[in-house]
């Protein structure tokens, strides 16, 4: 059966299990039949679900777990990955992801997806990347962190250096020195569309304040 906790579209998934279902119990599973277990009216609400034309409201939700024969832990995961989905602002889906992101399994399964969330969504990751190249760059929190504007703290600047060691985007040459590694890392549309709209929110964000913060000669901020 398919692992709920592989899947960040809830629709996907159901549509797995229906296909799951009617290959193995055949001419005994159909919509009317889930209608029935989870205690609904409309026999082929699941297949309007599935195809995106109705959305699950906490009742519904509660049904379909019913229905999906969910344990707790996957009644909880499936209900953050419908608000998720569902969700109609970034915001909203940053407090669901984060909510996703917090099962054990979720973390086990989908690692490299959680990291490239934090990647994209914390500006200071990208900079510190890019401060690698310096021919004097030292590999200090304290040194990188005052390197940076505007500046981020030590913590943050540890942070981002061992989590770029994980990722692979940096690495240390012979000299144990750290330098830029070449790294693509594929994820769900679903983490890369919210990842990459919190990275462009805040490097819009710098853009903006680097007209008051930083000297013009050492900016580029131009129109036509």
């Amino acid at each position: 059966m398919a692992d709920l906790f592989k899947y960040l579209d809830h629709r996907r998934y159901l549509k797995d299990y229906y296909r799951e279902q009617k290959e193995k119990r055949g001419s005994t599973f159909s919509f009317r039949t889930f209608a029935r277990a989870a205690g609904l009216s409309s026999p082929n609400f699941l297949k309007l679900v599935m195809d995106g034309k109705r959305n699950l409201g906490p009742d519904g939700i509660a049904r379909f777990g019913k229905a999906l024969r969910l344990n707790k832990e996957e009644t909880t995961y499936f209900e953050n990955l419908v608000h998720f989905n569902q969700a109609s602002t970034d915001d909203e889906r940053n407090e669901w992801y984060k909510r996703l992101s917090t099962s054990k399994k979720y973390r086990e399964i989908r690692e490299i997806e959680k990291n490239y969330f934090v990647y994209f969504s914390h500006w200071y990751y990208a900079a510190v990347r890019e401060l690698v190249l310096l021919p004097d760059f030292k590999e200090d929190p304290d040194w990188i962190a005052r390197h940076l504007s505007p500046p981020i703290t030590v913590r943050e600047a540890k942070t981002a250096v061992e989590l770029l060691l994980k990722m692979g985007f940096v690495k240390r040459d012979k000299s144990a020195r750290l330098v830029q590694a070449e790294r693509n890392i594929t994820t769900a549309r679903e983490v890369q569309s919210l990842a990459i709209s919190n990275f462009h929110r805040q490097m819009i964000q710098r853009a903006s304040e680097s007209i008051e913060r930083t000297q013009p000669e050492k900016r580029d901020v131009s129109s036509l």
